[in-house]
């Protein structure tokens, strides 16, 4: 994915070094910390648990929708049948995370449950 820097009207693509991060967990805070600016997703958690495993970053976009947030480090595809299983999860344990939203962003945010997404970075 590309990250842009603009200036005055110009754009410049920025390259990361691949060496930048030393494991997933460091990519994973870069992206934390950086999520609104990097995505435009407001984050919510990192390494929420599921009764079979951990949901790498648990987000929100700016329709209020769901985002779950998968990282590997290399090559790996089995980040496509995580990111699935995680979202058929979150599918099924709604209350789980509209619980989440209004403690992380108030109860007045009301959650859209029509087009939850998987964003998967490896």
């Amino acid at each position: 994915m590309p990250i842009f820097k603009i200036k005055q009207n110009a754009v410049n693509q920025l390259m990361l070094d691949k060496n930048y991060f030393n494991n997933e967990f460091e990519l994973r805070d870069f992206f934390a910390a950086n999520l609104e600016q990097l995505l435009g997703l407001r984050f919510l958690e990192s390494e929420y648990p599921t009764i079979d495993g951990r949901i790498d970053t648990l987000a929100i976009d700016e329709t209020n929708s769901p985002v779950i947030i998968e990282y590997k480090w290399g090559q790996d595809n089995a980040i496509f049948v995580q990111g699935l299983f995680y979202l058929d999860w979150l599918k099924k344990n709604k209350r789980h995370f509209d619980l989440l939203v209004a403690k992380k962003l108030g109860e007045d945010v009301t959650v859209n449950w029509a087009s939850p997404r998987v964003i998967l970075i490896a």
